[in-house]
Protein backbone atom coordinates (compact mmCIF):
# COMPACT_ATOMS: atom_id res chain seq x y z
CA UNK A 1 0.00 0.00 0.00
CA UNK A 2 1.46 3.37 -1.02
CA UNK A 3 1.77 6.35 1.29
CA UNK A 4 -1.09 8.87 1.21
CA UNK A 5 0.22 12.40 0.71
CA UNK A 6 -2.06 15.00 2.31
CA UNK A 7 -2.79 18.69 1.91
CA UNK A 8 -1.10 21.18 4.24
CA UNK A 9 -3.52 23.72 5.69
CA UNK A 10 -2.87 25.87 8.77
CA UNK A 11 0.31 23.95 9.56
CA UNK A 12 -1.36 20.53 9.56
CA UNK A 13 -1.47 17.64 7.12
CA UNK A 14 -5.13 17.06 6.33
CA UNK A 15 -7.16 14.97 3.93
CA UNK A 16 -9.40 16.71 1.44
CA UNK A 17 -12.96 17.63 2.38
CA UNK A 18 -14.35 15.34 -0.30
CA UNK A 19 -12.14 12.40 0.60
CA UNK A 20 -11.12 12.10 -3.05
CA UNK A 21 -7.75 10.53 -3.78
CA UNK A 22 -5.60 9.98 -6.87
CA UNK A 23 -2.58 7.91 -7.84
CA UNK A 24 0.62 9.28 -9.31
CA UNK A 25 2.31 6.99 -11.82
CA UNK A 26 5.90 6.77 -13.04
CA UNK A 27 6.19 7.95 -16.69
CA UNK A 28 9.13 5.57 -17.20
CA UNK A 29 7.01 2.60 -16.11
CA UNK A 30 3.41 3.66 -16.37
CA UNK A 31 2.14 0.66 -14.38
CA UNK A 32 4.18 1.70 -11.33
CA UNK A 33 2.34 3.74 -8.69
CA UNK A 34 4.62 6.32 -7.08
CA UNK A 35 2.16 7.45 -4.42
CA UNK A 36 -1.40 8.34 -3.57
CA UNK A 37 -2.63 11.75 -2.52
CA UNK A 38 -5.66 13.58 -1.29
CA UNK A 39 -7.19 15.66 -4.08
CA UNK A 40 -8.26 19.10 -2.98
CA UNK A 41 -11.62 20.67 -3.73
CA UNK A 42 -12.91 24.23 -3.91
CA UNK A 43 -13.72 23.99 -0.21
CA UNK A 44 -10.14 23.00 0.56
CA UNK A 45 -8.88 25.92 -1.50
CA UNK A 46 -11.11 28.30 0.47
CA UNK A 47 -9.83 26.89 3.77
CA UNK A 48 -6.22 27.30 2.68
CA UNK A 49 -6.86 30.89 1.58
CA UNK A 50 -8.62 31.67 4.87
CA UNK A 51 -5.68 30.21 6.76
CA UNK A 52 -3.18 32.31 4.82
CA UNK A 53 -5.35 35.41 5.23
CA UNK A 54 -5.69 34.96 9.00
CA UNK A 55 -1.96 34.43 9.48
CA UNK A 56 -0.89 37.39 7.32
CA UNK A 57 -1.11 40.02 10.04
CA UNK A 58 1.30 38.27 12.40
CA UNK A 59 3.75 37.11 9.74
CA UNK A 60 3.89 40.45 7.92
CA UNK A 61 4.82 42.19 11.16
CA UNK A 62 7.83 39.98 11.83
CA UNK A 63 11.12 41.66 11.16
CA UNK A 64 12.94 40.92 7.90
CA UNK A 65 15.83 39.56 9.96
CA UNK A 66 13.55 37.10 11.74
CA UNK A 67 12.16 35.94 8.39
CA UNK A 68 15.72 35.63 7.13
CA UNK A 69 16.66 33.24 9.91
CA UNK A 70 13.70 30.97 9.09
CA UNK A 71 14.57 30.94 5.39
CA UNK A 72 18.21 30.09 6.14
CA UNK A 73 16.93 27.18 8.22
CA UNK A 74 14.61 26.13 5.37
CA UNK A 75 17.57 26.08 2.97
CA UNK A 76 19.50 23.92 5.42
CA UNK A 77 16.62 21.46 5.85
CA UNK A 78 16.10 21.21 2.10
CA UNK A 79 19.78 20.38 1.68
CA UNK A 80 19.43 17.65 4.30
CA UNK A 81 16.38 16.22 2.49
CA UNK A 82 17.72 16.57 -1.06
CA UNK A 83 18.10 12.87 -1.86
CA UNK A 84 14.61 12.01 -0.60
CA UNK A 85 12.94 14.83 -2.54
CA UNK A 86 15.00 14.13 -5.67
CA UNK A 87 14.02 10.47 -5.63
CA UNK A 88 10.31 11.29 -5.52
CA UNK A 89 10.80 13.92 -8.23
CA UNK A 90 12.41 11.43 -10.61
CA UNK A 91 9.74 8.83 -9.97
CA UNK A 92 6.78 11.16 -10.55
CA UNK A 93 8.21 13.41 -13.27
CA UNK A 94 10.60 11.12 -15.17
CA UNK A 95 13.80 13.20 -15.35
CA UNK A 96 17.09 11.56 -14.47
CA UNK A 97 18.09 11.43 -10.82
CA UNK A 98 21.12 13.74 -11.31
CA UNK A 99 18.78 16.30 -12.91
CA UNK A 100 16.38 16.00 -9.97
CA UNK A 101 19.19 16.33 -7.46
CA UNK A 102 20.45 19.48 -9.17
CA UNK A 103 16.93 20.90 -9.11
CA UNK A 104 16.53 20.36 -5.38
CA UNK A 105 19.98 21.79 -4.69
CA UNK A 106 19.15 24.88 -6.74
CA UNK A 107 15.93 25.24 -4.75
CA UNK A 108 17.89 25.18 -1.50
CA UNK A 109 20.22 27.83 -2.94
CA UNK A 110 17.20 29.99 -3.85
CA UNK A 111 15.96 29.91 -0.24
CA UNK A 112 19.44 30.82 0.98
CA UNK A 113 19.65 33.69 -1.54
CA UNK A 114 16.36 35.26 -0.43
CA UNK A 115 17.23 34.66 3.22
CA UNK A 116 20.19 36.93 2.57
CA UNK A 117 18.07 39.52 0.77
CA UNK A 118 15.30 39.70 3.38
CA UNK A 119 17.17 42.06 5.77
CA UNK A 120 17.87 44.45 2.87
CA UNK A 121 14.18 45.30 2.47
CA UNK A 122 13.92 48.96 3.34
CA UNK A 123 12.28 52.23 2.39
CA UNK A 124 13.76 55.71 2.10
CA UNK A 125 13.29 59.32 3.15
CA UNK A 126 12.72 61.92 0.42
CA UNK A 127 13.17 65.67 0.83
CA UNK A 128 10.25 67.55 -0.76
CA UNK A 129 9.95 71.05 -2.22
CA UNK A 130 8.28 72.40 0.91
CA UNK A 131 11.00 72.49 3.62
CA UNK A 132 8.39 71.79 6.31
CA UNK A 133 7.54 68.43 4.73
CA UNK A 134 9.33 65.24 3.89
CA UNK A 135 8.30 61.98 2.28
CA UNK A 136 8.75 58.37 3.35
CA UNK A 137 8.67 55.41 0.98
CA UNK A 138 7.71 52.10 2.57
CA UNK A 139 8.07 48.59 1.15
CA UNK A 140 5.27 46.38 2.42
CA UNK A 141 4.21 42.78 1.74
CA UNK A 142 1.27 42.42 -0.63
CA UNK A 143 -0.84 39.88 1.27
CA UNK A 144 -1.99 36.37 0.39
CA UNK A 145 -0.06 34.98 -2.58
CA UNK A 146 -1.12 32.02 -4.71
CA UNK A 147 1.85 30.16 -6.20
CA UNK A 148 1.07 27.84 -9.12
CA UNK A 149 3.87 25.60 -10.41
CA UNK A 150 4.04 23.36 -13.51
CA UNK A 151 5.00 19.71 -13.86
CA UNK A 152 8.28 19.98 -15.78
CA UNK A 153 10.48 21.39 -12.96
CA UNK A 154 8.03 21.53 -10.08
CA UNK A 155 10.44 21.97 -7.17
CA UNK A 156 12.57 24.85 -8.42
CA UNK A 157 9.63 26.62 -10.08
CA UNK A 158 7.77 26.49 -6.78
CA UNK A 159 10.84 27.53 -4.77
CA UNK A 160 11.37 30.72 -6.81
CA UNK A 161 7.87 31.76 -5.76
CA UNK A 162 7.86 30.64 -2.14
CA UNK A 163 11.24 32.03 -1.06
CA UNK A 164 10.83 35.67 -2.16
CA UNK A 165 7.17 35.76 -1.10
CA UNK A 166 8.09 34.59 2.40
CA UNK A 167 11.12 36.89 2.58
CA UNK A 168 8.85 39.85 1.80
CA UNK A 169 6.37 38.88 4.54
CA UNK A 170 3.55 37.43 2.46
CA UNK A 171 1.56 34.29 3.21
CA UNK A 172 1.06 31.61 0.59
CA UNK A 173 -1.28 29.04 -0.89
CA UNK A 174 0.79 26.77 -3.14
CA UNK A 175 -0.83 24.76 -5.91
CA UNK A 176 1.40 22.10 -7.54
CA UNK A 177 0.70 20.52 -10.90
CA UNK A 178 -1.79 17.67 -10.58
CA UNK A 179 0.63 15.17 -12.14
CA UNK A 180 3.70 16.14 -10.04
CA UNK A 181 2.44 17.12 -6.58
CA UNK A 182 4.49 14.81 -4.38
CA UNK A 183 7.89 16.53 -4.44
CA UNK A 184 6.23 19.92 -3.87
CA UNK A 185 4.22 18.56 -0.96
CA UNK A 186 7.43 17.20 0.51
CA UNK A 187 9.28 20.49 -0.03
CA UNK A 188 6.53 22.55 1.59
CA UNK A 189 6.49 20.19 4.55
CA UNK A 190 10.24 20.67 4.98
CA UNK A 191 9.99 24.46 4.71
CA UNK A 192 7.23 24.56 7.32
CA UNK A 193 9.52 22.70 9.73
CA UNK A 194 11.96 25.60 9.54
CA UNK A 195 9.76 27.55 11.94
CA UNK A 196 6.98 29.13 9.89
CA UNK A 197 3.89 29.95 11.96
CA UNK A 198 0.83 27.82 11.10
CA UNK A 199 -1.02 29.07 8.04
CA UNK A 200 1.85 31.03 6.51
CA UNK A 201 2.54 28.31 3.92
CA UNK A 202 -0.32 26.10 2.77
CA UNK A 203 -0.45 23.68 -0.16
CA UNK A 204 -3.56 22.40 -1.93
CA UNK A 205 -3.58 19.76 -4.65
CA UNK A 206 -6.17 19.33 -7.38
CA UNK A 207 -6.85 20.04 -11.02
CA UNK A 208 -6.55 23.63 -12.13
CA UNK A 209 -9.84 23.30 -13.98
CA UNK A 210 -11.57 22.53 -10.67
CA UNK A 211 -9.90 24.73 -8.04
CA UNK A 212 -7.95 27.21 -10.16
CA UNK A 213 -10.64 29.87 -10.49
CA UNK A 214 -11.24 29.91 -6.74
CA UNK A 215 -7.53 30.36 -6.07
CA UNK A 216 -7.19 33.18 -8.60
CA UNK A 217 -10.49 35.01 -8.03
CA UNK A 218 -10.92 34.78 -4.24
CA UNK A 219 -11.16 38.30 -2.78
CA UNK A 220 -8.66 37.47 -0.02
CA UNK A 221 -5.93 36.73 -2.56
CA UNK A 222 -3.78 39.73 -3.54
CA UNK A 223 -1.11 38.21 -5.78
CA UNK A 224 -0.84 35.28 -8.21
CA UNK A 225 2.48 33.86 -9.40
CA UNK A 226 1.97 31.38 -12.24
CA UNK A 227 4.34 29.29 -14.34
CA UNK A 228 2.90 27.22 -17.13
CA UNK A 229 1.51 27.11 -20.63
CA UNK A 230 0.77 30.44 -22.32
CA UNK A 231 -2.94 29.93 -22.96
CA UNK A 232 -3.51 28.99 -19.31
CA UNK A 233 -1.53 32.07 -18.30
CA UNK A 234 -3.86 34.24 -20.36
CA UNK A 235 -6.83 32.73 -18.50
CA UNK A 236 -5.17 33.38 -15.14
CA UNK A 237 -4.50 36.98 -16.12
CA UNK A 238 -8.06 37.47 -17.31
CA UNK A 239 -9.60 36.15 -14.09
CA UNK A 240 -7.16 38.10 -11.91
CA UNK A 241 -7.95 41.32 -13.78
CA UNK A 242 -11.48 41.30 -12.38
CA UNK A 243 -10.03 42.08 -8.96
CA UNK A 244 -7.02 44.09 -10.21
CA UNK A 245 -4.75 41.52 -8.54
CA UNK A 246 -0.98 41.53 -8.86
CA UNK A 247 0.12 38.90 -11.40
CA UNK A 248 3.46 37.52 -12.52
CA UNK A 249 3.52 35.00 -15.37
CA UNK A 250 6.38 32.81 -16.57
CA UNK A 251 5.03 31.18 -19.72
CA UNK A 252 6.16 29.35 -22.84
CA UNK A 253 9.29 29.82 -24.88
CA UNK A 254 10.79 28.99 -28.25
CA UNK A 255 14.38 30.00 -27.62
CA UNK A 256 16.63 30.58 -30.64
CA UNK A 257 20.35 29.75 -30.63
CA UNK A 258 22.45 31.56 -33.25
CA UNK A 259 25.87 30.08 -34.09
CA UNK A 260 28.16 32.24 -36.25
CA UNK A 261 31.00 31.02 -38.47
CA UNK A 262 33.66 32.13 -35.97
CA UNK A 263 32.06 30.39 -32.97
CA UNK A 264 33.74 27.63 -30.96
CA UNK A 265 31.77 24.67 -32.33
CA UNK A 266 32.65 22.29 -29.50
CA UNK A 267 31.26 24.65 -26.88
CA UNK A 268 28.21 25.49 -28.99
CA UNK A 269 27.39 21.83 -29.66
CA UNK A 270 27.75 20.95 -25.97
CA UNK A 271 25.37 23.79 -25.06
CA UNK A 272 22.82 22.86 -27.71
CA UNK A 273 22.77 19.22 -26.61
CA UNK A 274 22.40 19.86 -22.91
CA UNK A 275 19.95 22.69 -23.32
CA UNK A 276 17.67 20.90 -25.79
CA UNK A 277 17.69 17.35 -24.41
CA UNK A 278 17.90 17.72 -20.63
CA UNK A 279 14.63 16.78 -18.96
CA UNK A 280 13.69 15.23 -22.32
CA UNK A 281 13.38 18.71 -23.83
CA UNK A 282 10.70 19.75 -21.34
CA UNK A 283 12.26 23.04 -20.28
CA UNK A 284 10.75 26.45 -21.04
CA UNK A 285 14.13 28.06 -21.71
CA UNK A 286 15.78 25.22 -23.61
CA UNK A 287 17.10 25.74 -27.15
CA UNK A 288 14.17 25.08 -29.45
CA UNK A 289 15.45 26.60 -32.72
CA UNK A 290 19.06 26.25 -33.86
CA UNK A 291 20.41 28.70 -36.48
CA UNK A 292 23.86 27.91 -37.95
CA UNK A 293 25.74 30.26 -40.31
CA UNK A 294 26.31 28.67 -43.71
CA UNK A 295 30.11 28.39 -43.42
CA UNK A 296 29.84 25.98 -40.45
CA UNK A 297 26.45 24.42 -41.15
CA UNK A 298 27.57 21.09 -42.66
CA UNK A 299 30.25 20.51 -40.03
CA UNK A 300 27.83 21.43 -37.22
CA UNK A 301 25.12 19.06 -38.49
CA UNK A 302 27.55 16.18 -38.83
CA UNK A 303 29.08 16.62 -35.40
CA UNK A 304 25.88 17.23 -33.47
CA UNK A 305 24.23 14.22 -35.13
CA UNK A 306 27.10 12.01 -33.98
CA UNK A 307 26.64 13.29 -30.44
CA UNK A 308 22.86 12.84 -30.48
CA UNK A 309 23.28 9.20 -31.48
CA UNK A 310 25.19 8.63 -28.25
CA UNK A 311 22.45 9.93 -25.93
CA UNK A 312 21.26 6.98 -23.85
CA UNK A 313 17.58 7.07 -22.97
CA UNK A 314 16.13 5.10 -20.10
CA UNK A 315 14.80 5.08 -16.57
CA UNK A 316 15.90 8.11 -14.59
CA UNK A 317 17.64 5.98 -11.96
CA UNK A 318 19.79 4.02 -14.44
CA UNK A 319 23.38 5.30 -14.26
CA UNK A 320 23.80 5.19 -18.03
CA UNK A 321 20.64 7.21 -18.71
CA UNK A 322 21.20 10.71 -20.05
CA UNK A 323 17.56 11.36 -20.96
CA UNK A 324 14.40 10.07 -19.31
CA UNK A 325 10.90 9.78 -20.76
CA UNK A 326 8.42 12.43 -21.72
CA UNK A 327 6.18 13.18 -18.78
CA UNK A 328 2.87 11.97 -20.15
CA UNK A 329 1.06 10.36 -23.04
CA UNK A 330 -0.39 13.76 -23.90
CA UNK A 331 3.08 15.28 -24.20
CA UNK A 332 4.25 12.41 -26.38
CA UNK A 333 1.29 12.72 -28.73
CA UNK A 334 1.74 16.49 -28.99
CA UNK A 335 5.43 16.19 -29.92
CA UNK A 336 4.67 13.54 -32.52
CA UNK A 337 1.94 15.76 -33.99
CA UNK A 338 4.23 18.79 -34.19
CA UNK A 339 6.93 16.76 -35.94
CA UNK A 340 4.40 15.20 -38.32
CA UNK A 341 3.15 18.68 -39.27
CA UNK A 342 6.70 19.78 -40.08
CA UNK A 343 7.40 16.69 -42.21
CA UNK A 344 4.16 17.24 -44.13
CA UNK A 345 5.43 20.76 -44.93
CA UNK A 346 8.74 19.50 -46.31
CA UNK A 347 11.01 18.94 -43.30
CA UNK A 348 13.35 15.97 -43.19
CA UNK A 349 14.36 14.07 -40.08
CA UNK A 350 18.13 13.76 -39.80
CA UNK A 351 18.01 11.53 -36.73
CA UNK A 352 15.35 10.15 -34.39
CA UNK A 353 11.71 10.95 -34.93
CA UNK A 354 10.39 7.71 -33.50
CA UNK A 355 9.62 5.75 -30.37
CA UNK A 356 12.09 3.17 -29.05
CA UNK A 357 11.09 -0.49 -29.22
CA UNK A 358 13.77 -1.89 -26.89
CA UNK A 359 12.69 -4.04 -23.97
CA UNK A 360 11.94 -1.93 -20.92
CA UNK A 361 11.39 1.30 -22.84
CA UNK A 362 8.10 0.46 -24.49
CA UNK A 363 6.38 0.61 -21.08
CA UNK A 364 7.09 4.33 -20.68
CA UNK A 365 6.68 7.57 -22.61
CA UNK A 366 10.13 7.44 -24.23
CA UNK A 367 11.06 9.14 -27.49
CA UNK A 368 14.35 9.34 -29.34
CA UNK A 369 16.21 12.66 -29.37
CA UNK A 370 15.45 14.12 -32.78
CA UNK A 371 17.20 16.50 -35.19
CA UNK A 372 15.20 17.87 -38.11
CA UNK A 373 16.11 20.20 -41.02
CA UNK A 374 14.32 22.20 -43.73
CA UNK A 375 11.50 23.15 -41.39
CA UNK A 376 8.98 25.59 -42.80
CA UNK A 377 8.73 28.80 -40.77
CA UNK A 378 4.94 28.40 -40.53
CA UNK A 379 5.09 24.88 -39.07
CA UNK A 380 4.09 24.03 -35.52
CA UNK A 381 7.71 23.22 -34.66
CA UNK A 382 8.46 26.93 -35.06
CA UNK A 383 5.28 28.77 -34.14
CA UNK A 384 4.38 26.65 -31.10
CA UNK A 385 6.36 25.79 -28.01
CA UNK A 386 7.99 22.39 -28.53
CA UNK A 387 8.11 20.68 -25.14
CA UNK A 388 10.05 17.57 -26.04
CA UNK A 389 13.34 16.28 -27.52
CA UNK A 390 12.95 17.62 -31.07
CA UNK A 391 15.45 20.18 -32.39
CA UNK A 392 14.94 21.98 -35.72
CA UNK A 393 18.15 23.26 -37.34
CA UNK A 394 18.46 26.04 -39.94
CA UNK A 395 21.13 27.63 -42.14
CA UNK A 396 21.53 31.41 -42.34
CA UNK A 397 23.74 33.78 -44.31
CA UNK A 398 23.77 37.15 -42.49
CA UNK A 399 23.29 38.02 -38.83
CA UNK A 400 20.33 40.20 -39.78
CA UNK A 401 18.65 37.19 -41.36
CA UNK A 402 19.25 35.13 -38.22
CA UNK A 403 17.87 37.83 -35.92
CA UNK A 404 14.79 38.30 -38.10
CA UNK A 405 14.12 34.54 -37.96
CA UNK A 406 14.77 34.45 -34.22
CA UNK A 407 12.22 37.21 -33.67
CA UNK A 408 9.59 35.60 -35.91
CA UNK A 409 7.88 33.91 -32.98
CA UNK A 410 5.10 34.78 -30.55
CA UNK A 411 7.53 34.02 -27.71
CA UNK A 412 10.40 35.96 -26.21
CA UNK A 413 11.83 34.06 -23.25
CA UNK A 414 15.51 33.21 -23.80
CA UNK A 415 18.04 33.28 -26.62
CA UNK A 416 21.77 32.91 -27.26
CA UNK A 417 24.39 33.95 -29.78
CA UNK A 418 27.74 32.27 -30.30
CA UNK A 419 30.56 34.33 -31.82
CA UNK A 420 34.04 35.63 -30.98
CA UNK A 421 33.04 39.10 -32.21
CA UNK A 422 31.88 40.87 -29.04
CA UNK A 423 30.59 43.92 -30.91
CA UNK A 424 28.45 41.67 -33.11
CA UNK A 425 27.24 39.76 -30.06
CA UNK A 426 26.21 42.89 -28.17
CA UNK A 427 24.42 44.28 -31.22
CA UNK A 428 22.52 41.01 -31.66
CA UNK A 429 21.67 40.88 -27.95
CA UNK A 430 20.09 44.33 -28.20
CA UNK A 431 18.00 43.35 -31.22
CA UNK A 432 16.81 39.86 -30.24
CA UNK A 433 13.42 40.17 -28.54
CA UNK A 434 13.88 38.03 -25.44
CA UNK A 435 14.00 38.43 -21.68
CA UNK A 436 17.52 36.94 -21.59
CA UNK A 437 20.29 36.59 -24.15
CA UNK A 438 23.31 34.43 -23.38
CA UNK A 439 26.54 35.22 -25.26
CA UNK A 440 28.75 32.14 -25.71
CA UNK A 441 27.03 30.75 -22.65
CA UNK A 442 24.62 28.10 -21.56
CA UNK A 443 20.84 28.37 -21.34
CA UNK A 444 20.30 28.23 -17.59
CA UNK A 445 19.03 30.68 -14.96
CA UNK A 446 21.29 32.56 -12.57
CA UNK A 447 19.81 33.33 -9.16
CA UNK A 448 21.39 36.80 -9.17
CA UNK A 449 19.83 37.80 -12.51
CA UNK A 450 16.15 38.49 -13.25
CA UNK A 451 14.50 35.83 -15.38
CA UNK A 452 11.28 36.24 -17.34
CA UNK A 453 9.93 36.68 -20.83
CA UNK A 454 8.64 39.22 -23.30
CA UNK A 455 5.67 38.96 -25.67
CA UNK A 456 3.69 35.77 -24.95
CA UNK A 457 6.45 34.39 -22.74
CA UNK A 458 5.23 36.21 -19.69
CA UNK A 459 5.01 39.19 -17.39
CA UNK A 460 7.27 40.08 -14.47
CA UNK A 461 10.55 38.58 -13.29
CA UNK A 462 11.64 35.77 -11.03
CA UNK A 463 15.04 35.30 -9.36
CA UNK A 464 17.27 38.22 -8.26
CA UNK A 465 16.28 41.40 -6.44
CA UNK A 466 13.57 41.95 -9.06
CA UNK A 467 12.02 38.66 -7.98
CA UNK A 468 11.72 40.02 -4.45
CA UNK A 469 10.18 43.24 -5.72
CA UNK A 470 7.39 41.13 -7.24
CA UNK A 471 6.14 40.50 -3.70
CA UNK A 472 6.37 44.02 -2.28
CA UNK A 473 4.02 46.98 -2.49
CA UNK A 474 5.36 50.54 -2.45
CA UNK A 475 3.61 53.06 -0.22
CA UNK A 476 4.33 56.80 0.10
CA UNK A 477 3.80 58.79 3.30
CA UNK A 478 4.04 62.60 3.49
CA UNK A 479 4.93 64.11 6.88
CA UNK A 480 4.40 67.80 7.73
CA UNK A 481 6.99 68.44 10.42
CA UNK A 482 5.82 71.96 11.41
CA UNK A 483 2.06 71.61 11.34
CA UNK A 484 1.78 74.33 8.70
CA UNK A 485 -1.71 75.77 8.23
CA UNK A 486 -3.15 75.55 4.73
CA UNK A 487 -5.14 78.44 3.37
CA UNK A 488 -8.32 77.69 1.45
CA UNK A 489 -9.33 80.21 -1.20
CA UNK A 490 -7.81 83.11 0.68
Amino acid sequence: MTELYKLIINGKQVESESGATAQINNPARTNEVVGSLSVGSVEDAKKAIDSAYDSFGGWSETTPRARSQILFRAAELLAQSESEIAEILTREQGKTYPESLNEVRLSSAVFKYYAGLAPTISGRKVDLTDPTEFGLVFKKPIGVTVAIAPWNSPVILMAVKLAPALAAGNTIVAKPASSTPLADLMMCGVVNKAGLPPGVLNIVTGKGSEIGEELVSNKKVSKIAFTGETETGKTVMSIASRGIKRVSLELGGSDPMIVCDDADLDLAIDAALVSRFRNCGQVCMSVKRLYIQKGKYEAFVQRITERIRKITIGDGFAKESKMGPLHSKTQKQKIMGQLSDAVEKGANVIYGGKEPTESGLSQGYFYYPTLVANVDQTSKLIQEEVFGPVLPIFKFSTIKEAIDLANDSPYGLGSSIWTKDLDLAMTAASKIIAGTTWINSFHEPQIDLPFGGLKESGLGKEMSIEGLENYLETKSVVVNSKGKKRAWLD
